[in-house]
This record gives structure tokens, sequence and C-alpha cells, in this order.
């Protein structure tokens, strides 16, 4: 993968996919790789990555502040307890995506990091204690996701797992943030 520079005031070289404007170079440096250190902030990023399916990634960019409106801030218990008449109410809504399925799918998975934290004492303490040392490792959370929750087939749990820092080398080699 190539590495380019962005030019938001830094000329520092990043990942290919954020040298395309400055809104994806900032994700890039203050989000893309890092852990999560809340059930809320995983929910999102689990969100971000469903609503990108098959769009730009900068449209999710664009749409995050209005999406985090929309789903109470991504707090799980809020989310979970969402209805129908609340999905119609989404679905009205211009600011976010609106896609049926996609927001279905989160609701139910916060009821899923509902579940897991009851059982776990938080999504995070479960998430963090997932095995990810090998490739092997990291191939057998692929099936537990798409099992668990939905819209999570293998490469949006990739993109998720690598975006939260799960998996190492999330960043390019010769990109800034690369370790």
């Amino acid at each position: 993968m190539a590495v380019r520079k962005v030019d938001p005031g830094d000329g520092k070289p990043r990942c290919a996919w954020a040298t395309k404007d400055e809104l994806q170079a900032t994700y890039h440096d203050r989000e893309w790789g890092r852990p999560i250190r809340t059930d809320a902030g995983h929910l999102r990023r689990m969100a971000q990555e469903i609503f990108q399916c098959g769009l730009s990634w900068r449209i999710v960019l664009v749409k995050t502040p209005a999406l985090k409106e929309a789903f109470f801030e991504f707090d799980v218990d809020r989310v979970a307890r969402m209805k129908p008449k609340d999905v119609d109410r989404l679905m009205a809504n211009d600011r976010i995506i609106r896609n049926r399925r996609k927001i279905e799918a989160t609701i139910h998975n916060a009821g899923v990091f509902r579940e897991i934290a009851s059982e776990h004492g938080g999504y995070c303490k479960w998430f963090n204690k997932l095995p990810s040392s090998s490739a092997k490792e990291i191939a057998a959370l692929y099936p537990l996701f798409r099992k668990a929750f939905r819209f999570m087939g293998p490469e949006t749990t990739k993109c998720y797992l690598m975006g939260v820092g799960k998996i190492p080398q999330a960043h390019e080699p010769g990109c800034w943030m690369a370790s």
C-alpha cells in the first residue's frame, strides 16, 4: 500500500486512504488504530463501520455528528431500548445515513453490548480480554463477531478491529503513525 502526503499544514505521510482530504486526515491522526476505552466509543466505532458499508468513509465522517445525536451519543442502554417508532424517526432524518437495516443493526448490536456488559462487567472488559496476538487468534474473532452482531461480516469486523487498535499494524508502512 502506498503512503502519500496530505498537507493539513504538517506535511506528514499518512496511509493512502487518509490523504483525500483534511477530514479523513484528522480522523486518521486522532482515532484510527487507537484503543477505545468506553462501551459507547466501541458502539460508535462499530456503527461507523456498519454505516460505511457500500459508501465512502468520507460520507460516514461527515454524518458522524448527526449519527451521534440520533443515537444518543451511542449510550448503549438508550440505543438498546430504541423501538420501531425510533427507527421510523431516524429514517426521516436526512442528516444521517438512512438505511433501515443499518439502523436496526446498530440498535440490535447495542442490545448485544448490554448482554456482554452484564455478563462481563462491561463490553470493554470483555473486548480487551479477546486474544489477538496471532493471525490465528484474530481470524477466530471474525465468526464470533458475525454470529453475535448484525452487519458484521469478515471485512467489516476486520476494519472495526483495526480501527479500535485490536489488530496491530493498522497503519501502512511509512505512515507517521505506523509503529
